[in-house]
């Protein structure tokens, strides 16, 4: 974008992102990338649950599955590769050594990778799933 009087707007950190040609992804291009990137790693029982009204530390939480601890171990690496090359930087890893859950923090997403009887254990969904409708009537 060639610089000439007056083409900047009233925003100077999105004139900066355009003369620059760095563009911020959007939220959505991030669960996106991390949902095609489950895919291709073959995340098992891949669960995306809104807790953007639930808390302020997140927009989204992905919950998944892999077979075994390697399994766990290469969704993980392979996420975190994934997300680097489509732009939205290092993200924070924990639980990487042991690979029983490992935690991505992404940002306004956090990830979580399971072995099968750990997430059985834990049940994350139901503990950030949307409450039920509440219900008419006495108890």
């Amino acid at each position: 974008m060639p610089f000439t009087e007056g083409a900047f707007s009233a925003n100077p950190f999105a004139d900066v992102a355009a003369f620059s040609g760095d563009a911020t992804p959007s939220p959505r291009s991030l669960l996106d990338t991390i949902l095609a990137s489950l895919d291709d790693a073959k995340a098992e029982d891949v669960v995306d649950i809104d807790v953007a009204a639930k808390t302020p530390i997140a927009d989204h939480m992905v919950v998944c599955t892999g077979r075994s601890s390697r399994h766990v171990g290469a969704i993980a690496d392979h996420l975190v590769k994934d997300l680097k090359d489509a732009g939205f930087g290092t993200v924070a890893v924990e639980g990487q050594p042991a690979c029983d859950w490992v935690l991505i923090d992404a940002g306004s997403i956090i990830v979580h990778v399971f072995r099968p009887e750990v997430r059985e254990f834990y049940h994350l969904e139901k503990m950030w799933a949307p409450d039920p409708a509440p219900t008419s009537g006495r108890r």
